[in-house]
């Protein structure tokens, strides 16, 4: 991503608007995340998408949906326009994505579910609790890969919601050389899309038993990703990612 003139303010977790308050990123921002969706909607248009459980694709109320941050792509533009929220981060690069979001047709919520932006991901929980659907990526914005962070979990747990848990791969793909070897699926590629069981949580859990569901949640994932791997020709899944 781009970086900002040596003279513009770096946007911190603690100042959420810096970025937006500089003409210059804010400029930067709209055209970036315009551009993007516009190849990213592009490059979507020739994808054959072959899913599994699409049903559970269409919650009746309350949901968090969730995969991994280098498999977000496919899940973000299918499951924009139905007024779904996103949270985005608080980082100069969160501000284009931001734009890119909304263009999509999500509601967004600037925060995270690590420290110092705690008041978006509350929002946000608030508005699963009401009957919203809300798509995030609980080992973003910064990782490390794979790892379920337990904001998520508290989410679910103040929202009242279950978590369902998402699998992509592609067959012909590109992996960045990023923290989450981000994952851009080429024209004409198959995509597998696999969607799991709701995974609920309960009220009130201690921070032993968050961990623990944290650690189902992961597992939950990375089975499907592993699976949908496989489909796509890729058999072997890396060890170091529990299934």
């Amino acid at each position: 991503m781009p970086t900002s003139p040596a003279s513009a303010p770096e946007p911190t977790e603690s100042d959420p608007l810096a970025a937006a308050s500089d003409p210059r990123v804010a400029r930067r921002a709209r055209w970036l995340g315009r551009a993007i969706y516009v190849v990213a909607r592009l490059l979507y248009s020739t994808l054959r998408i072959k899913f599994e459980n699409q049903d559970r694709l269409q919650p009746p109320a309350g949901a968090i949906y969730v995969t991994w941050h280098g498999r977000t792509i496919v899940p973000a533009i299918y499951m924009g326009g139905r007024g779904y929220s996103a949270l985005i981060s608080l980082s100069r690069d969160g501000e284009m994505q931001n734009n890119f979001f909304q263009l999509l047709g999500y509601k967004t919520a600037r925060g995270s579910t690590g420290r110092g932006g705690i008041r978006g991901a509350l929002q946000v929980a608030r508005r699963v609790k009401e009957g919203g659907v809300l798509v995030m990526t609980p080992d973003g914005p910064r990782g490390p890969t794979h790892k379920v962070q337990l904001g998520v979990i508290l989410m679910a747990e103040k929202a009242g919601a279950p978590i369902i848990p998402v699998g992509v791969s592609a067959h012909r793909r590109w992996l960045m050389k990023s923290w989450d070897s981000y994952m851009v699926p080429q024209p004409y590629s198959r995509v597998q899309f696999l969607v799991g069981e709701p995974i609920l949580i309960p009220p009130k859990l201690t921070e032993e038993e968050r961990q623990r569901y944290a650690a189902i949640v992961e597992v939950a994932i990375n089975r499907l990703e592993r699976e949908a791997e496989r489909r796509a020709g890729y058999p072997d899944y890396p060890s170091a990612w529990p299934t």
